[in-house]
């Protein structure tokens, strides 16, 4: 085997005689074995130093050489098996459930929002009227953030596990099969959904279950070392393929015999020997009840600042340095820098798309971004944030593990309480660094609406400062034309990662004090994104 890089023009596809001849070459074979020459293309990404190409590393075999494939595990009937509670159906939960399935297990997922569709109207009434649904919004529902930000999977790195489980089960599912070989692939989030939707047909099909609307009110470790999950229901329960919801008073997972209940609120109590927490970044309530209980959490360092939006238009002129055209893909970027030792980077770019609020509850304003899969919006926007950690806030200290969960809540409120609504404080990038106001804003993408604000006096001033010698520096030195009044600063970037880590043994997985407690993913503060949070989950259940 020998790994061979093809270029050809984008707007063109590579052709199996292009590779096949290249591949001749490389090997060093017989022009007649051309067709038998076997392949994998292992990469595409795209080099606009000059020409603008697509680059593809390639793996090229020899006749007598056998090509290894990659073939998925098979899942396994678990409906009489024993359960393990997944508590949240975000990416770590789902490729967890998968991984159980293919082990012989049985996942019962407990998602605390609503099922991937029907949060779209609670999302749409967030975006419209200004009114959070606490439970089912951008942040918590069926498939977690990242159904609705774009889907990005740019997790490259090995060592949290092989990201090709991730990939292919996504093809799998719906997933188109560019991701396995795009150096930076996406899904969109207009496709997602139905991928969301497949991966839960599976695991009920396979046995397995999913319980909506079940929000977990507290965790009970009993004598024997199994658990009791509480959860509080508004709703019915979907869950199995028999459309019950398991198995009722017999100490195994379910609710009793109240699925057909519609009462406005309802408990029930799910048991299992094994839970995986993978609640995401911004189950805030879920960490208030561990620091209640005792249980051990250590306060964590994140990342706050802005969402940049940008017209498109000039992003794509930058990146492809003036030669765009319109079958090239959407320009899209990073940059990372230190300032006053602090790094500043930026956060889940999202190229074509547009700006939605992130808040999950009443009074508190974040913002976050998405894109379809055409990624044709207007414009450009990218979270550009400044690390924090818990000793920069000293005055959060009383708060204990909670410092930087305390300061993330006080700045989101600082921003609700200074438009009284789901209006942006908002000032455009120059003003912004010069800390003069704005005369006028450009327009936006985001609904709710922008308003006019000194936004470099409302942030915190170590991310205010370290903002205003960033943004320059990035225009200056590495996108030349980035630093411009036609790009607007929106406020607050502050979902980034969780502010807490739920600390568990390096070894086993487990939390350090609660055996058979798995904590997992975002919400845990071990991972960021969706391929590494699957990794995570995939990790947690080859654990069990």
């Amino acid at each position: 085997m020998k790994e061979i890089e093809v270029t050809c023009k984008l707007g063109k596809e590579l052709s199996a005689d292009e590779i096949q001849s290249a591949a001749i070459k490389a090997l060093g074979v017989s022009p007649k074995a051309k067709m038998q020459v076997k392949y994998r293309i292992m990469r595409r990404s795209i080099d606009a130093r000059n020409d603008i190409l697509y680059r593809y590393r390639i793996e090229v075999y020899k006749p007598d050489e056998v090509m290894p494939e990659y073939v998925l595990e098979e899942y396994k009937d678990v409906s009489a098996a024993e359960p393990v509670i997944i508590i949240g159906a975000g990416p770590a939960g789902m490729f967890a459930a998968l991984r159980l399935l293919m082990k012989g297990l049985k996942p019962v997922i407990l998602e605390r929002g609503k099922d991937v569709h029907q949060r779209k109207f609670d999302m749409a009434r967030l975006s419209k009227e200004g009114l959070v649904n606490p439970d089912s919004n951008y942040c918590f529902g069926e498939g977690g953030a990242g159904t609705f930000s774009d889907g990005k999977l740019y997790t490259r790195s090995s060592k949290r596990g092989d990201i090709r489980e991730v990939l292919h089960q996504l093809v799998r599912f719906g997933a188109d099969p560019s991701i396995l070989i795009d150096a930076h692939p996406h899904i969109g989030s207009d496709k997602l959904p139905i991928v969301v939707e497949n991966i839960r047909n599976c695991i009920i099909e396979h046995g397995g279950e999913y319980h909506f609307d079940s929000r977990v009110t507290d965790i009970v470790k009993k004598g024997d070392g199994s658990f009791d999950v509480i959860v509080s229901s508004g709703l019915p329960v979907a869950a199995g393929n028999d459309g019950k919801s398991g198995a009722g008073n017999d100490g195994k997972s379910g609710v009793g015999n109240d699925v057909a209940s519609s009462s406005p609120t309802r408990s029930g109590i799910y048991s299992s020997r094994k839970v995986i927490l993978a609640t995401g970044h911004s189950a805030r309530d879920i960490y208030e009840m561990f620091d209640r209980k005792g249980w051990e959490l250590q306060a964590k360092g994140f990342a706050l600042g802005v969402r940049v939006e940008h017209p498109q238009s000039l992003i794509n002129r930058i990146q492809y340095h003036g030669k765009y055209q319109p079958y090239m893909p959407t320009a899209e970027y990073s940059f990372v820098t230190q300032v006053l030792d602090r790094g500043v980077f930026s956060f889940c770019m999202c190229p074509g798309g547009i700006l939605v609020p992130a808040a999950t509850a009443s009074g508190e304003l974040v913002l976050n971004g998405m894109s379809n899969s055409q990624r044709n919006s207007k414009w450009a926007n990218s979270g550009v944030v400044v690390q924090i950690e818990p000793e920069d806030f000293p005055e959060y200290a009383q708060y204990g593990p909670l410092a930087l969960l305390q300061f993330q809540k006080d700045v989101e409120r600082k921003m609700f309480e200074y438009t009284g609504s789901l209006k942006a404080p908002a000032q455009r990038m120059m003003d912004f660094c010069r800390r003069i106001p704005s005369s006028g804003l450009p327009q936006t993408s985001y609904h709710p609406g922008a308003a006019n604000a000194p936004l470099h006096e409302l942030l915190p001033e170590h991310v205010s400062l370290r903002l205003k010698y960033a943004f320059p520096e990035i225009g200056n030195k590495k996108m030349h034309g980035y630093y411009t009044n036609e790009a607007l600063l929106l406020g607050v970037e502050s979902r980034t990662s969780s502010p807490v880590r739920i600390p568990r043994d390096p070894e086993t997985l487990e939390h350090t004090q609660i055996a058979g407690l798995y904590p997992c993913g975002e919400g845990a503060g071990y991972a960021g994104g969706i391929v590494s949070s699957a990794l995570d989950g995939i990790n947690c259940a080859a654990k069990i």
